[in-house]
């Protein structure tokens, strides 16, 4: 059976603590390798090799870090199908999903590819009688990474692209359920020309990811995951004195006003809802119709078309989705489906008994939908992260704002009108991250940030674009003089004359 170590120092390293997890394929429900997880040690030497070796590279100059940056997208792009089908073999997303997830941490590393440019400090020439004052931004030192299982390719490529790109040296520890596209992209880094030690993966669990928030060479640390673990991870960083940027869970809300148009509605909350299982922190998980004659005609367009999903194995290029990640998760949904229901929800459409010949151990699960949810229900509350579409009604659109911006989560909302007035109104003042004005998953591409708000996110600074460049890098400024003369000595603060 398939082995799976660390990735430390340029090349692969057996795993020494003598514990391992379970790598399943999502399709069969077999195991398909064994994951080593690291103790103290590993973690220890990964952080000795990354400190060793980052001093030389914030050395290099902006310029030739970019070169590296080009050369792994090229890399990436020459790889795309075989990244693809490893990405979906571990996670379940089809083949389609999974370029998806790819292509958009790609798009960080284009931006990356920019450094020199994001880099460049500020200048103020005659500050004072023959002062000048000019800033500077230089790396951190040593980061790390702790990603999720959804997007195996995407986040490390989020963080590790802009904070390698500005010198520092980055050590990931991703979702020990599928571990082996951040191997693979180890090796790539190796061979676009990066220095041993500066993209680093360790694999393991709570024991690791421990060991990351107390090491004191480790000054920063990016997290997507949970809001429980997102919050916890906040904390341990701020006792240890570090920066931290902890993105947590979602509950996308979709408010959908009475001129809005229900074909693209539909269209894009079967997409939104159900794309990926739902396995998505930017998944529309809820729709907020307007008036009841509305929601009618939704539920009523929506019911056939989540009877009508096509799941199966993610090879298939006809299937709309493929497995959950893990046979827990796949029993957890299942679990709130049934919340959902002794809470008094209108269950419209049931996929919980979804099974299909020669896949029976596979970790699938059909769409369902709910109708009249209401928002004291705990299946609302929670982020469910599965193939669930839930309906509120909601009056009139003051209340549907009101829903969205009352929720614990802030991470992404949408709005779908005709009306720029309304929508312009909206996302002035819900209260999320990110909003969408008839666009379902607003993920803001690879120059703008990702980041949600409230319980969504712990920490002040968001995912990639100038927002990564500030939290991967700290700011020098520096005051110089060249007198012609001796001055007087000064027993007051300096003031700029």
């Amino acid at each position: 059976m398939r082995q799976i170590g660390h990735f430390v120092g340029g090349a692969a390293a057996t795993g020494k603590a003598g514990r391992f997890s379970d790598v399943f394929d999502p399709a069969t429900g077999k195991v398909q390798a064994k994951v080593a997880l690291a103790g103290d040690d590993e973690v220890a030497q990964a952080v000795a090799v990354a400190a060793a070796a980052q001093t030389g590279w914030a050395a290099t100059n902006p310029q030739r870090r970019a070169r590296v940056m080009f050369a792994f997208k090229a890399l990436l792009e020459r790889e795309m199908d075989s990244l693809a089908a490893l990405l979906s073999s571990e996670h379940g997303k089809t083949i389609a999903d999974a370029k998806g997830d790819i292509q958009r941490g790609l798009e960080v590393i284009e931006f990356a590819c920019g450094i020199p440019h994001l880099l460049k400090g500020e200048f103020t020439e005659g500050a004072g009688p023959g002062i000048d004052m000019y800033s500077m931004r230089q790396p951190l030192g040593v980061v790390a990474g702790i990603t999720p299982f959804n997007f195996p390719a995407m986040i490390p490529l989020w963080m590790a692209g802009v904070a390698i790109a500005c010198g520092n040296a980055f050590i990931c520890k991703p979702s020990e359920k599928d571990p082996s596209v951040p191997m693979r992209l180890g090796e790539l880094f190796k061979e676009a020309g990066l220095p041993d030690g500066i993209f680093q993966v360790i694999n393991g669990d709570r024991i690791a990811v421990d060991a990351i928030l107390a090491h004191p060479d480790i000054k920063a640390v990016s997290f997507v995951g949970s809001s429980s673990v997102a919050e916890y991870i906040y904390a341990r960083c701020a006792t240890h004195g570090k920066r931290v940027q902890a993105m947590g869970g979602a509950k996308n809300h979709a408010i959908i006003l009475p001129d809005a148009d229900l074909d693209q509605v539909v269209n894009d909350l079967i997409g939104a809802g159900y794309g990926s299982a739902g396995e998505r922190c930017m998944a529309i998980s809820v729709a907020v119709p307007v008036t009841d004659a509305v929601a009618d005609a939704l539920v009523a367009r929506l019911k056939p078309r989540v009877e009508a999903l096509r799941v199966g194995p993610p090879t298939d290029p006809d299937v709309d989705y493929g497995p959950l990640i893990s046979a827990a998760h796949r029993d957890s949904v299942k679990q709130w489906i049934a919340r959902g229901v002794a809470e008094g929800a209108e269950l419209v459409v049931d996929g919980r008994a979804l099974s299909f010949q020669g896949y029976e151990g596979g970790f699938y699960l059909g769409g369902s939908l709910f109708d009249r949810v209401t928002p004291e229900m705990e299946s609302y509350r929670t982020e469910i992260f599965g193939p669930v579409l839930q309906v509120m009604r909601a009056p009139d659109a003051e209340t549907g704002l009101s829903l969205a911006s009352a929720h614990q989560y802030g991470n992404g909302v949408a709005i779908y009108t005709r009306d720029g007035g309304a929508a312009r109104n909206f996302a002035s003042r819900v209260q999320a991250g990110m909003v969408g004005i008839n666009v379902p998953i607003p993920v803001p591409l690879a120059y703008h940030s990702f980041g949600g708000w409230k319980r969504s996110a712990f920490g002040d600074t968001n995912q990639h674009g100038m927002e990564g460049v500030r939290f991967y890098t700290k700011v020098k400024t520096v005051t110089a003089r060249w007198p012609e003369g001796a001055g007087s000595a000064e027993f007051v603060i300096p003031v700029m004359k």
